[in-house]
């Protein structure tokens, strides 16, 4: 009976101890959290895509509150999340527009002819690797998925062997564009929808040969522009997107159509099925 008093005892005072010191551990060691990290999280959209530099929307969360990111940084969220965050943190957002990914090909089975029958690794950067072309164009789509794979808002799907994107679902995050071993997909800003949609960068009779749909680096749609806003380098024509005013002049005189522009009952947003 005695030992079982003494155990007892023992293993109380043992508690105590224990307890005693990680209360005062835990005083010691207690960082103190920030509030208005937990409130800027709750803003955020949880993508967790990493397309504002950091590493999750908790990290992103973290460096607004500690003032290492601005209010706006989340492209996913936009304007809507910025103005959010802006209330908590006390700041006023800029205006952010949404973004939205674009594929800079053109080039369909219809316009380029395929090498072959592609029978390995159904993955892009894998064909790439293995120093395949499954059209005549190296600049050209590979078209096997891997930015479809990639996407979490299911907006990117493969038509006639080119992805396309279908910018209702699209939330910006850019992942598509990191899966790309091409580079192929850029984000741009929603509303500039005056974009040259190929990356061929050889001179203009050897895009023919691949590519019927191929910019053949002409420089027509620089002296359309009034606004300076387009120009010819490395044989492919380039928009700046922030001097653009989207006139749709280069667009009407581009020999090789290719820089597209939506008509006005069709907006770029529906060129694909929802």
């Amino acid at each position: 009976m005695d030992i079982i008093l003494i155990t007892t005892a023992v293993i109380t005072v043992i508690g105590i101890v224990v307890g005693a010191g990680l209360v005062f551990t835990g005083k010691k060691f207690y960082v103190k959290v920030d509030e208005r990290e937990a409130a800027v999280r709750e803003c955020l959209p949880g993508n967790n895509c990493g397309a504002c530099g950091f590493a999750g929307c908790d990290a992103a969360a973290a460096a607004i509150v500690a003032g290492d990111a601005p209010v706006n940084v989340c492209p996913v969220g936009g304007s809507a999340v910025a103005q959010r965050i802006g209330g908590i943190m006390g700041e006023n957002a800029e205006a952010v527009e949404r973004k939205v990914a674009f594929v800079r090909c053109k080039g369909t089975c219809e316009v380029t002819k395929n090498q072959g029958e592609y029978i390995g690794i159904r993955d892009c950067r894998t064909a790439v690797l293995s120093g395949m072309n499954l059209t005549d164009c190296d600049y050209g789509c590979i078209g096997l998925g891997s930015c479809v794979e990639a996407c979490p808002q299911n907006a990117i799907s493969v038509v006639d062997g080119v992805a396309v994107v279908n910018e209702k679902r699209c939330v910006g995050c850019g992942l598509c564009a990191k899966a790309c071993p091409k580079n192929l997909i850029e984000l741009v800003p929603e509303s500039k929808q005056i974009r040259v949609q190929c990356s061929n960068k050889d001179k203009g009779p050897q895009v023919k040969k691949v590519c019927q749909a191929g910019c053949i680096g002409c420089s027509l749609c620089v002296r359309q522009c009034e606004s300076g806003a387009i120009t010819v380098n490395t044989n492919l024509a380039h928009i700046n997107y922030e001097a653009c005013t989207q006139c749709g002049k280069c667009a009407e005189k581009c020999p090789a159509k290719v820089i597209c522009v939506p008509a006005p009952e069709e907006p770029v947003s529906e060129n694909v099925p929802a």
